[in-house]
């Protein structure tokens, strides 16, 4: 009896190890992309500009705000709402603060049209990568790998 005993209390703790194991790798993806990611690739700025612009996009969760996240071009705070399920991302509700910035704007404005066009995103190792389908790309390395 104890013998049966012994077995159904290992078998209970292995499955509850696989299950809470499992689900954690489930949500890493998700894990992974709510950071902050620095901007190094996108239409005909040089990496240099981004950097000069320190151009960033945060999707970094906020408890009162789940969806809500912002980014910086330059210039002035951006903000959006997002969702992200699976590869496929819905950008919406794109506003920003209105300074003006003598030389710093041309990044920030292509980026705020372009952002609600992006509908896939896609994470290979430090890189984040936002596309639409008519191929325009984004492209980012996490904020504290470059």
């Amino acid at each position: 009896m104890k013998f049966l005993q012994s077995i159904g209390i290992l078998s209970l703790i292995l499955l509850l190890t696989v299950s809470c194991k499992s689900s954690k790798n489930s949500m890493s993806g998700m894990q992974n992309l709510h950071k902050k990611w620095m901007l190094v690739e996108y239409k005909d700025f040089t990496k240099e500009e981004l950097v000069k612009l320190e151009a960033n996009i945060d999707l970094t969760k906020n408890e009162e705000s789940p969806n809500r996240y912002t980014a910086k071009m330059g210039c002035n705070g951006l903000f959006f709402t997002a969702d992200f399920n699976n590869g496929k991302a819905k950008f919406s509700g794109v506003g920003s603060t209105m300074m003006y910035c003598d030389g710093r704007m041309k990044l920030e404005e292509a980026f705020g049209k372009a952002l609600p066009n992006m509908t896939e995103y896609k994470i290979e190792g430090h890189f984040l990568t936002l596309s639409n389908a008519n191929g325009d790309t984004m492209k980012f390395v996490e904020q504290d790998w470059d």
